[in-house]
């Protein structure tokens, strides 16, 4: 080989990579924020990757995804919103939970943004209405009064002699708790059941919550849907174990992870739709034109063998309107 041809081989070797970075730079590029943690949310990614699929998107192939995860740390969502805004993201993605898509509204008022949340996007500020968004929000809402009222009927049939419910909320996160007490306080009341008010917005405040049933035990226990007690899922279903508690969460992730019942969004499900969203504003739809989905798809999941060490027998009703039974 002469020595020209060699050092053009050379120089256009040196430029492949160039050219992937280069090629890469040019995907539209997506911010992902959530104030969890990765290793909580991996199989509930795969919804929102299927969702971009069926748009036509696939992470590292023609699209980049930014990650800014909070760890339970909500004071750092703020500035991880600005950091993608400096990014100049094609689109943020929030949820599931309040605290993320107000810091992102916060954060900008002209790159799109699609949410996952519990609340009424509506009261809380983040669109005009659920069909008419009218700005550059829009995405999922599980909001569904019902949903509280009829986890604790569920719970109230697993444990038909229960008269006190202890509901686990984190008061850190208030939008969520307040939303939950104004469901939750008038449903126990026309089950004829009292409703104590358990405060934890740690790791530690959950284990002295579960130590004060020593003192003054309920008859069972309601866990508010929140990323903290979702990341302390394994830690929630030992205690309730170890102090014999029954308890329902508002996910299957806990009867997963040991947890008794849950009654609850598929949150999987809707994280896919808000794949489906991101991938339909990349191809050019305005988040104005895109209506709130209102999430209508909820399962129950028992975990049978955990009723059998709590020697709690599962009524037959609730076997047959189960979506899943854990063995």
């Amino acid at each position: 080989m002469k020595r020209r041809d060699f050092i053009t081989l050379l120089g256009g070797a040196a430029a492949w990579p160039l050219a992937a970075r280069a090629q890469q730079a040019a995907f539209p590029t997506i911010g992902f924020l959530n104030s969890s943690s990765a290793d909580v949310y991996a199989n509930r990614m795969r919804g929102f990757y299927n969702g971009l699929k069926e748009r036509g998107f696939v992470e590292s192939e023609n699209l980049t995804i930014l990650y800014r995860w909070a760890d339970n740390r909500v004071d750092r969502l703020p500035e991880m919103a600005a950091d993608l805004v400096r990014r100049r993201v094609a689109i943020i993605v929030t949820g599931p939970g309040t605290v993320a898509a107000v810091a992102a509204k916060q954060a900008t008022s002209t790159i799109p943004v699609v949410f996952v949340v519990s609340e009424d996007p509506v009261r809380i500020g983040l669109v005009a209405s659920l069909a008419r968004p009218g700005g550059q929000m829009t995405g999922v809402n599980f909001f569904n009064a019902e949903l509280n009222a009829k986890r604790l009927e569920f719970l109230r049939e697993l444990v038909p002699t229960a008269h006190r419910i202890g509901v686990l909320v984190n008061p850190a996160n208030g939008p969520n708790t307040a939303t939950l007490l104004k469901d939750i306080e008038p449903a126990a009341g026309t089950m004829g059941l009292q409703a104590q008010v358990l405060n934890a917005s740690t790791m530690g405040e959950i284990d002295e919550v579960f130590a004060g049933f020593e003192r003054e035990r309920p008859d069972a226990l309601y866990v508010s849907g929140d990323a903290l007690f979702n990341n302390r899922r394994l830690q929630l279903a030992l205690l309730a174990a170890r102090y014999r508690m029954p308890a329902s969460y508002g996910s299957r992730d806990y009867p997963e992870y040991g947890g008794l019942m849950s009654y609850g969004t598929n949150v999987t499900e809707a994280f896919r739709q808000a794949g489906l969203y991101a991938g339909s504003i990349l191809k050019g739809e305005k988040p104005a034109d895109l209506p709130v989905v209102q999430a209508s798809k909820f399962e129950l999941v028992i975990n049978a063998q955990t009723a059998r060490v709590l020697a709690l027998p599962v009524p037959q009703t609730l076997l047959v309107a189960a979506d899943e039974v854990i063995e």
